[in-house]
């Protein structure tokens, strides 16, 4: 039998919310998927069929006149009909009455029109061939299996059902960091497998990626070398194209992660990026397939005592000059922000920057620097501060939505855990990247609510307490994670806990210099001149210490101890509130859960409960930790007297 958590946001509706389905559905129009999905989705979240005795009558039909992933829902007192542009816009269109109704929304109502802003809604599952999945804190894998693919079918296809219901329409499968094992996929031997897995996503609307290895001209195909301006590269890739596509006609394209942490690509041939993106474009453009190529490259080999490199730096560098040198087909992947997911990082100048060429603004649902879905972190409310930041004094991160960005892309946090996500409430941050890929204009809180109330029920006295604490979770856990940009003050390799200087004399590049007086890293112009790659406007607002945001202000400037914040804080103090308040929002989030005891099914409960009690130890870790570690530098104790473990 499975979990109260397998069915996430597609749940039964609660007894109060059954009383909205007030009618007998009678089911017409146009067969097919749509219909298959609205039967199934009457009878597992309503528990009643379509009936032709029915006294309300749903049409389901196609309307040429809307884009192919379109749809309306308009109803009144005889009946509803639901139009797509497309099937799959049906499909859409089924999925989001039946969300509508789970919502208590009345069908006789409704009058609604939903068009996705953007084309391609992304997951990357960073899943290996062994079966274990990189930065993955819900179990193992539910493609790979003992070095191939192996899968259980009905899993699958509840999970193509899952991500179909937000709007997810592309995911790769496999970790972008290839590994020889899963380079396969594109070879004889791996592609009939594979190609099972896009028949269970395709009725679904979900395309296939393959994430590929730039050395498989050499891996793979015998040759002496990788590089893309040797034709024998060159018909490598062609060929690999045309064998791909034999097998999945409706392939989206590869994806590509070059010239970073230790892997080979073009910068390491003395190429630039466009060389080696623009021959795999070349060979997939004849099949209509499109190459992610990932922006996420920097120099891993730093040293620690040299202060003008930054590593923040490297993207721009890297791609900026070659803004209208990329093939149509090619898509830059970027990172949202220019180090990597961390808590709180300004958002990468690369987004705004690069006006001829295609980009996929990338985030993380996985919550690798963030809790590791072990303590509680809203993605959607880091989000929805990303696309409200400013690229010019006109212009917002989401307005680049369905311009420049044309492709919304998030790293799955998705496992075989029998909920999915390990932590139950951290399904939300899946549910909420669907949704937010579909239209970037909606709000954390309506996210949060909804997927609340499509979990646990309508109940006011659910709703507010689940959705309270969510939306709370991103700064409760800053308060007591690294504070004010620092950023990368975790565990080396397993980024989970503090350790201060974890990183601080590693190659990786990722240093705050704490001494005795002062902490963070100039990046204005007079010091690494990070800020001069933003517009000027941006970059004004960073130079400037009293304009420059105070959560970022670490990242962007190097302060003393006693630095006075606007609350007449001192910077240390601030530090050492913060880690004592943390921990005591944990413990208040604890007592809220408690109230909710006998209001939810008790193993949603104890699971969460679970969860909340590590989150607690592990924001004490960090208090004291980091309390101690700042106490120790600076010799200035907590003004308010409490306890720092000297």
């Amino acid at each position: 039998m499975k979990s109260f958590g397998y069915r996430a946001w597609l749940q039964p509706v609660a007894e109060g919310t059954k009383a909205q389905l007030g009618f007998l559905p009678k089911l017409a129009g146009l067969k097919g998927i749509a219909s298959e999905e609205f039967v199934h989705g009457l009878d597992t979240r309503f528990g009643k069929k379509p009936s032709e005795d029915g006294d309300y009558t749903i049409t389901l039909e196609l309307a040429e006149k809307l884009p192919p992933e379109g749809y309306t829902l308009r109803g009144d007192l005889s009946g509803l009909t639901v139009s797509g542009g497309s099937e799959k816009g049906l499909l859409y269109g089924v999925y989001g009455l039946l969300s509508r109704l789970s919502l208590g929304e009345p069908v006789e109502t409704m009058n609604v029109k939903e068009v996705p802003a953007v084309a391609r809604r992304v997951l990357n599952h960073w899943d290996n061939a062994d079966g274990s999945i990189e930065r993955g804190y819900a179990g193992r894998s539910f493609f790979f299996k003992n070095g191939r693919i192996g899968y259980d079918l009905e899993r699958l296809k509840d999970y193509a059902r899952l991500l179909a219901s937000v709007g997810i329409n592309e995911i790769s499968v496999n970790n972008v960091n290839v590994y020889p094992d899963s380079a396969q996929l594109i070879t004889e031997e791996g592609l009939p497998d594979l190609a099972k897995v896009a028949e269970v996503f395709r009725p679904f609307g979900i395309r296939i990626i393959v994430a590929v290895h730039f050395d498989s001209p050499a891996i793979l195909g015998g040759l002496e070398t990788s590089d893309p301006t040797v034709p024998a590269v060159a018909k490598y890739w062609e060929d690999a194209a045309k064998r791909v596509y034999k097998h999945i006609p409706d392939l989206a394209g590869f994806l590509m992660k070059a010239d970073s942490e230790f892997r080979s690509g073009p910068a390491a041939l003395g190429l630039t990026q466009d060389a080696g993106a623009n021959v795999i474009a070349k060979a997939l453009e004849p099949f209509g397939g499109t190459i992610y190529w990932r922006c996420f490259i920097y120099n891993c080999k730093q040293d620690w005592r040299d202060k003008t490199i930054d590593r923040p730096k490297a993207a721009y560098n890297e791609f900026f000059p070659l803004d209208g040198k990329f093939a149509p087909n090619v898509i830059l992947q970027v990172k949202h922000g220019p180090s990597d997911f961390q808590v709180r990082e300004p958002n990468s100048p690369l987004l705004g920057a690069m006006t001829q060429t295609p980009q996929g603004l990338e985030f993380q649902i996985s919550q690798e620097y963030t809790g590791q879905q072990i303590d509680l972190y809203a993605t959607a409310v880091q989000w929805e501060e990303i696309l409200d930041t400013p690229v010019t004094e006109s212009c917002m991160t989401r307005d680049l939505v369905g311009r420049e960005v044309t492709a919304m892309v998030a790293v799955s946090n998705t496992g075989n855990d029998d909920n999915w996500t390990g932590h139950l409430l951290a399904q939300a941050n899946l549910y909420a990247f669907g949704r937010l890929a579909w239209n970037p204009a909606l709000s954390a809180e309506q996210l949060m609510r909804d997927w609340v109330a499509l979990t646990f029920g309508t109940d006011p006295a659910i709703v507010e307490p689940i959705a309270n604490m969510l939306l709370e979770s991103r700064w409760v856990y800053e308060k007591y994670n690294s504070p004010l940009g620092l950023g990368w003050m975790v565990n080396i390799s397993h980024h989970y806990g503090p350790s201060p200087e974890g990183y601080e004399y590693m190659k990786w590049g990722t240093y705050h210099r704490a001494t005795h007086t002062a902490i963070g890293v100039d990046r204005t112009t007079h010091g690494t001149e990070y800020t001069a790659q933003y517009h000027h406007y941006v970059r004004d607002l960073y130079e400037n210490k009293k304009t420059c945001p105070e959560k970022l202000l670490l990242f962007f400037h190097r302060l003393p101890y006693n630095y006075k914040l606007k609350s007449g804080q001192t910077l240390l103090q601030y530090i050492y509130d913060t880690h004592f308040e943390g921990v005591e929002d944990v413990k208040r989030f604890i007592a809220t859960w408690e109230t909710l005891n006998g209001k939810i099914p008790q193993e949603a409960y104890e699971a969460v409960r679970d969860r909340l009690t590590r989150q607690l130890e592990n924001a004490r870790e960090w208090r004291d930790v980091i309390n101690n570690y700042f106490y120790r530098l600076s010799g200035i104790a907590d003004e308010k007297g409490r306890k720092i473990y000297a």
